[in-house]
């Protein structure tokens, strides 16, 4: 058993398409690897600020996102007979050494915000003028339906 407590740099497109990490920079790991019957098991964490921007409002968001790790890396990949798909989900020793990096991007990758937010009650911004409905709460468009506006000018008070 190994422990490995590294600071790595973050590889390129490392998030999703409103947050990520920024390229190079830090990921910190705390590992354990341990040699197991059929291969080494790898388990721990590994941390990264992302940054990005707040699917609402446009504004500039950054956390701390701390994901687990538990992945087996095999000596031998296993050709099953039901799917060749699982044979590519396995994680493989090639020349005594392990490559981290997709076991690191599936698990810090999944614990991403989809949709992230500057704070939980942002409003966002109005779809029809772009002004910050924080700012403005009582804002609103009276909306008329266009094909009512042939008949807008029918009913008014100057006849």
């Amino acid at each position: 058993m190994e422990t490995l407590d590294e600071v790595v740099p973050a590889p390129e497109d490392f998030g999703n398409a409103l947050i990520s990490a920024e390229e190079g920079s830090d990921i910190e790991l705390n590992l354990r690897l341990e040699s197991v019957v059929d291969g080494i098991l790898v388990t721990g964490t590994a941390t990264v600020d992302v940054n990005g921007e707040c699917s609402l409002c446009l504004d500039p968001v950054e956390e701390t996102v701390s994901a687990d790790i538990q992945e087996l890396f095999v000596f031998e990949k296993v050709a099953s007979s039901d799917s060749e798909d699982e044979e590519d989900e396995q994680y493989a020793v090639e020349n005594d050494t392990i490559d981290l990096e997709p076991a690191l991007r599936d698990a810090v990758i999944l614990k991403l915000p989809f949709q992230p937010l500057c704070k939980d009650s942002c409003q966002g911004l109005c779809s029809q003028c772009g002004i910050r409905l924080e700012e403005d709460p009582g804002h609103h468009h009276e909306v008329l339906d266009p094909r009512w506006a042939a008949l807008e000018g029918m009913f008014s008070e100057d006849k």
